[in-house]
């Protein structure tokens, strides 16, 4: 297993925290669903009447993906909107956040096509938006056949990888989900190496400020950068005095930096003022934490991503346990031995 030089001075903890995506990518999808609409496709955009609103339809949602495992790092909506000429539509969107291809990704889009047919015939509009890392995969199509039985379903893809080189493009789109897609390739770039994705964060929020959205704007769009671009504390704490300075040149004062960086130092006083037993308790509780956190680290490095349930049982795990598997990464060929009983 190969690994990076230092790109820190000893002591510095500069080690990236395991990254969240499908969290963030739900709610951003969420608050700017027009916009991500307009971005990826422009012709739907026009024949929708925005100003009758829209619906985020979760019980539906749920109805589709009934008896359908979707995993980790996923995420769907069904929207409801009307078209210019009165007609309801409903919007599939399907947003695929994981590492490598998957074979049953085009039958799944199928699955959830036809559930929503039988709900809304001739009203169904499908959107697979993949956020992984492999160029070469890019299903558009689910072909069936069987004695005879011919089944073809045609869906719309958008690679987000292949923004990488269009960089130019996405500075200057004034489309917020243009900055979206900055952030998640950035991520994505900077696991590992937690120095470079401190200069991007900053410079990601920067290019926030400068582009005239209003202020509930810039503020979800910041949190959705400071959610996906995770740093660790030592360089987190840098970044908040960065950002602070930055809004004191530019006079643009976004409270959610200055509120968060309140919140951090209020909770550190707060500490210290503390009983001795109490600190004590919180440096084996952050320990531990820390510990886990590196587990993570470790088998991510080693395996690729984790599951949720996974991830759960490890962030569970007592001190003891926690030193078994770390013993068994380098050694194990499979997750199943790390996590053997």
């Amino acid at each position: 297993m190969s690994r990076q030089a230092p790109t820190s001075s000893p002591g510095d903890d500069v080690r990236t925290p395991p990254d969240d995506y499908d969290s963030p990518w739900k709610e951003v999808s969420g608050r700017f669903f027009p916009q991500l609409v307009e971005f990826f496709t422009p012709g739907l955009y026009r024949a929708i009447d925005w100003k009758a609103g829209y619906e985020v339809l979760e019980q539906e949602l749920r109805e589709v993906l009934r008896d359908t495992e979707t995993g980790p790092r996923r995420v769907d909506k069904v929207v409801k909107v009307r078209t210019r000429k009165g007609k309801p539509l409903y919007v599939v969107i399907h947003i695929e956040i994981q590492v490598s291809r998957e074979s049953g990704f085009p039958q799944r889009m199928f699955v959830y096509y036809y559930r929503l047919y039988d709900l809304y015939p001739e009203s169904v509009v499908s959107l697979a938006i993949l956020a992984d890392e492999e160029p070469g995969w890019k299903p558009k199509r689910y072909r069936h056949k069987l004695l005879g039985t011919d089944v073809s379903f045609g869906f719309r893809t958008v690679k987000l990888w292949e923004y990488n080189d269009r960089w130019a493009e996405l500075e200057r789109h004034p489309n917020p989900f243009a900055l979206v897609i900055m952030v998640h390739l950035k991520t994505k770039a900077t696991r590992g190496n937690a120095r470079e994705r401190l200069r991007w964060k900053v410079e990601l929020v920067r290019q926030l400020y400068e582009r005239g959205y209003q202020s509930a704007d810039v503020l979800e769009l910041f949190r959705f950068i400071d959610w996906l671009l995770i740093l660790p504390r030592g360089l987190e704490k840098s970044f908040r005095e960065r950002v602070v300075r930055m809004e004191e040149e530019s006079k643009m004062r976004y409270v959610t930096s200055i509120e968060r960086l309140s919140r951090e130092e209020g909770r550190e006083e707060g500490r210290e003022e503390g009983r001795e037993e109490g600190r004590e308790e919180g440096r084996e509780e952050g320990q531990l934490e820390g510990q886990q956190e590196v587990v993570l680290s470790l088998i991510e490095e080693r395996f690729g991503p984790l599951d949720d349930s996974l991830r759960k049982n490890v962030r569970k795990a007592g001190r003891e346990q926690i030193l078994r598997w770390a013993k068994r990464i380098l050694s194990a060929s499979s997750l199943d031995d790390v996590f053997a009983t």
